[in-house]
């Protein structure tokens, strides 16, 4: 919107040229994100205590974790806010694929809000339920799925980009559909499970965003992409803008959700920007990058995935709780020793994810 506004002035005035420019959009993208998250954040938290819109935390959980009772939560709706206007701000929003991801980030958020809002407001409610809530999840990634896959001017819709190879495509057929629904939706509900302890879920999301951003740059570039044997992607290059937007909103957003928590994302937050990771994903063809950027995210899936099918089978627990980041705080770990350390984990994953360009 303002982009094209002040990009239109440059024959008029020469250094509105910049405004071409994607690094420099993006830059303003995450400046005017961190900002909005700055101005709605003390606003929102206080009108989340006003209407009692607060944590609930399981009695079986950490000990310590009991004191969290009474912190706002739904604070997702600050970095909903502050990604949708900074990127209606400053991204080209004649790009389809900024649509996309606009739509995903809404979509996914709603799902969340439905849930955080019935948790909250009915007594010993489990929110939308998991049968209803999984299933708007897989509607709405395949809406997107379908979108994506019958794209006409995209030659690689169905395509598979396997990294550390340089022309290791693998043409999915109509496959790529389920492919895609099981990308957006698990990274989703990844990012939701990982969503237990201050600040950790959004600190691992600013570091993905970090490197996602510079794998979009790339695959839109057509010449980095040609030397580095990446897929060249049309007008992918602008998504570099959105990855911007998440990052700003992400690093203001830990301002308030860092240990000890000003207020919670909830699911408002995790569901949206666990979709958002995922329809990024499948929109660059980087879907296997992905497990290893949000290595994390993978992990505590598997961990709880692993602790139900053990207690089912044998009617004993592989880990002390589930996800596993709760494992280490029963273990004695100090919560804020368990965040740092997976963040480092994260920031060698997302280095890792980053090598396979120059591998090929």
């Amino acid at each position: 919107m303002l982009a094209t506004l002040f990009y239109s002035l440059h024959d008029w005035f020469s250094p509105f040229n910049v405004f071409r420019y994607i690094t420099f959009r993006t830059a303003l993208a995450v400046i005017t994100a961190l900002l909005m998250s700055f101005i709605f954040a003390p606003y929102m938290i206080e009108k989340l205590k006003k209407f009692s819109l607060t944590q609930y935390v399981r009695e079986d959980g950490p000990k310590n974790h009991l004191g969290k009772v009474g912190t706002p939560t739904m604070g997702g709706i600050i970095i909903l806010l502050s990604i949708l206007l900074s990127v209606l701000m400053w991204a080209d929003l004649r790009n389809k694929y900024i649509w996309v991801m606009l739509a995903a980030t809404t979509g996914f958020g709603i799902i969340g809000f439905m849930d955080d809002y019935l948790k909250i407001t009915r007594q010993n409610s489990k929110g939308l339920g998991g049968w209803y809530k999984f299933g708007a999840q897989i509607i709405l990634a395949l809406i997107i799925g379908l979108l994506l896959y019958n794209d006409p001017l995209d030659p690689y819709a169905s395509t598979l980009s396997i990294p550390f190879f340089k022309k290791w495509l693998i043409d999915m057929g109509w496959f790529y559909i389920p492919f895609s629904i099981l990308v957006i939706v698990g990274s989703s509900n990844a990012v939701n499970l990982t969503d237990g302890i201050d600040g950790l879920a959004i600190g691992l999301i600013g570091i993905a965003t970090l490197a996602n951003g510079a794998l979009v740059y790339i695959s839109g570039h057509s010449g980095l992409a040609k030397y580095l044997h990446v897929i060249y992607l049309p007008g992918m290059g602008e998504l570099t803008v959105f990855c911007g937007a998440i990052f700003g909103a992400a690093l203001g957003f830990l301002w308030y959700n860092s240990y000890p928590a000003e207020v919670f994302m909830g699911d408002v937050g995790s569901l949206s920007l666990g979709g958002a990771l995922g329809t990024l994903a499948v929109i660059t063809k980087h879907e296997i990058v992905l497990a290893v950027v949000g290595g994390i995210f993978v992990i505590e899936t598997i961990s709880v995935i692993l602790q139900v099918a053990s207690y089912k089978l044998t009617r004993k627990r592989i880990f002390m709780m589930t996800p596993i980041h709760h494992h280490f705080e029963l273990k004695g770990w100090p919560e804020p020793k368990v965040i740092v350390r997976f963040w480092i984990i994260g920031i060698i994953l997302a280095l890792l994810s980053l090598t396979t360009l120059k591998v090929r």
